[in-house]
């Protein structure tokens, strides 16, 4: 007789209504905190609210578009380039040339060496023929 007395006093129909009250209760102002906001200018951009205006025209295509700036013409153009390459005649005579690359040989021995040079003057067994300050 005593097993009904401790039975399912959670689980009954009245309960779960009350359980689900009180959930609805303490979750309302959280739900609706989402909803306010504290500015109270109209957040949608203009262009979204105005939407196309109507010029009453089409644009006409036919119409070349204005440039920026004046052309140069094909004598300009001729003189600013012997311009650059007079500039350039300048420089080489003044030994400004450019140097010649290195041959692919010397390089791929420099490739190979230079490591195991640079381990060495690290790890402090130099070379006097690589430093000359070695001891």
């Amino acid at each position: 007789m005593t097993i009904n007395v401790g039975g399912t006093h959670f689980l009954g129909a009245g309960s779960i209504c009350r359980i689900a009250a009180a959930a609805v209760l303490l979750c309302a102002p959280l739900l609706t905190g989402g909803c306010t906001t504290s500015n109270t200018n109209n957040s949608a951009p203009t262009a979204l609210t105005e939407g196309p205006k109507d010029t009453g025209s089409y644009p006409n295509l036919n119409i070349k578009p204005q440039v920026a700036a004046k052309q140069l013409s094909k004598e300009e153009t001729a003189a600013k380039l012997g311009e650059l390459k007079a500039d350039q005649q300048a420089q080489l005579a003044k030994g400004g040339s450019a140097k010649t690359p290195a041959s692919t040989t010397a390089l791929n021995t420099l490739a190979r060496t230079h490591g195991n040079d640079t381990l060495k003057q690290i790890e402090g067994k130099c070379d006097p023929a690589l430093d000359p300050n070695c001891n």
